[in-house]
């Protein structure tokens, strides 16, 4: 069973910066996997943040966070992060992490093609 562990987030000013990492255990290698970010506010949808493919050659954005995240991937370490720069206090949500076994170019946005995913960690932008 494939285990995702996130971490790093946390209590931001806003314009401030937080890194979150997600580590994957068990399972198949992680370089078997594309990641993904997403995120739920409360009382809003889950929705898609950034997603990078296995190899880290592909990437893609909301476009809410376009410019001010970076998703990188080091799989030596088996390791997801989101570089997260001039936060806003609407980026305030749960941020998950997610791996979909998909080995192609395409990187997906859609959670249900993500097959496992991380507990969540708490990121709040203040004003």
């Amino acid at each position: 069973q494939v285990q995702l562990v996130e971490s790093g987030g946390g209590l931001v000013q806003a314009e401030g910066s937080l890194r979150l990492s997600c580590g994957i255990t068990s399972g198949r290698i992680f370089t078997a996997y594309a990641m993904g970010w997403f995120r739920q506010a409360p009382g809003k949808e889950r929705e898609f943040v950034a997603a990078i493919s296995w190899s880290g050659t592909n990437t893609v954005y909301a476009n809410s966070v376009k410019g001010r995240f970076t998703i990188s991937r080091d799989n030596a370490k088996n390791t997801v992060y989101l570089q997260m720069n001039s936060l806003k206090p609407e980026d305030t949500a749960v941020y998950y992490c997610a791996a979909d076994p998909n080995l192609g170019m395409v990187v997906s946005t859609t959670s249900n093609d993500y097959d496992y995913w991380g507990q969540g960690t708490q990121v709040t932008v203040s004003s």
